[in-house]
């Protein structure tokens, strides 16, 4: 089999994991890890293409310091609850506050997995967990993570959580489990179903205008004409990540 048709079959097969009709029952995977099969968003059969690149525009001079309506949005639509002790709590994306030294300026950023084209997380994952959609998302596959958190030190953006408690009321779009690591998914399902992210359809509905999401690839989308006009800093540039999610007033 060339190496063509084997990346074809990988993707494929991831695809089926994100595609599988929600089950009513769960999927035992290993002891103590309980996962729930993925709701349907496009047929199994219908791939992903590059000639999409999903990403996010933040303007952080529209992101007030005490709003918080992205993270909530997030928590209440992958059903991450909290158990109490910030040492283990979960947060596919978190608000940092940050302050420019000599000017004393503050600004509040949203952070999340940043969605990268060269994702190092992908490159550390010694079972192929961690992987990059054709149209840039970038996942876990909690079927074969085995927990060994390679992807969270590798992650120059501290995007990813682990999951060391049991986990009840899961969303059937959103599989977790108890020794699982966990990250911002761009609500890969809704996406397919030509939804919005919670997170940007909160920020949306709440009228602050600071979360913008569309293909990075199409010049016509409105992502990709404000960037043009305005251009958009990524975090950690340096790295040469190419991320997919970009921010304006920083």
């Amino acid at each position: 089999m060339s190496n063509t048709e084997s990346s074809k079959n990988t993707e494929l097969t991831r695809r089926k994991f994100l595609g599988t009709a929600a089950a009513s029952a769960g999927l035992a995977i290993a002891p103590g890890v309980l996962l729930f099969r993925v709701a349907q968003a496009k047929p199994a059969a219908q791939a992903v293409t590059s000639k999409v690149r999903w990403g996010m525009l933040i303007d952080s001079t529209k992101c007030s310091t005490g709003c918080n309506d992205c993270v909530t949005a997030c928590k209440t639509e992958h059903h991450l609850e909290g158990h109490n002790r910030p040492e283990t709590d979960v947060q596919w994306i978190r608000k940092l506050k940050v302050t420019d030294k000599q000017t004393g300026h503050v600004m509040s950023l949203p952070m999340m997995c940043q969605h990268c084209e060269n994702p190092p997380c992908v490159d550390v994952c010694p079972t192929g967990a961690s992987f990059k959609r054709a149209d840039g998302i970038v996942l876990v596959d909690r079927h074969i993570c085995i927990g060994c958190r390679y992807c969270m030190m590798a992650c120059p953006y501290k995007a990813r959580s682990f999951e060391h408690e049991e986990v009840d009321d899961q969303a059937v779009s959103a599989p977790r489990g108890k020794g699982t690591v966990e990250a911002c998914t761009m609500c890969v399902y809704r996406v397919d179903r030509d939804k919005q992210p919670a997170c940007v359809e909160a920020c949306s509905e709440a009228e602050h205008g600071a979360m913008l999401f569309g293909d990075l690839n199409d010049p016509e989308s409105e992502i990709s004409k404000r960037l043009a006009e305005y251009g958009g800093k990524q975090i950690r540039a340096d790295l040469g990540l190419n991320t997919g999610v970009r921010y304006q007033g920083i």
